[in-house]
Order: C-alpha cells, then sequence, then structure tokens
C-alpha cells in the first residue's frame, strides 16, 4: 500500500508505504487492559516511538 499523493511523508515512508506514529516530545498516558494488551507492552511501543511515559496502569474493563 502506497502513501497518497500530496501528503507530507518522510522519504522512508514513500519507498516503504509504510507509516510509523513520531511521539518524539509527547508525553504519554498508558491504559492497558487486563484481558488485552498490558501498559508494559503500550508503555515499550511509546518509548520506542520517542514518547515520554507519565502514567501507566492495567486495568480491567468489564
Amino acid at each position: 500500500m502506497r502513501p497518497a499523493a500530496g501528503k507530507d511523508y518522510q522519504a522512508d515512508e514513500v519507498e516503504t508505504g509504510v507509516r510509523s506514529m513520531q511521539l518524539r516530545g509527547k508525553k504519554l498516558i498508558v491504559l492497558g487492559e487486563r484481558d488485552g494488551v498490558a501498559d508494559p507492552a503500550i508503555a515499550a511501543c511509546g518509548q520506542a516511538a520517542g514518547g515520554e511515559v507519565v502514567y501507566a496502569v492495567t486495568q480491567c474493563f468489564v
């Protein structure tokens, strides 16, 4: 899948067709779900994208 024409994409996105989320400089509140994806996994993804986790918790939503 190629990015749509006229959008402001980075060069590597146009070549590979892959878009990534840039969270550099953003503060993150992470809400994990007990039977789904727990907060440590979501927090790791957010940090890898450059974000700063300020609060992380796993809850049970019923």
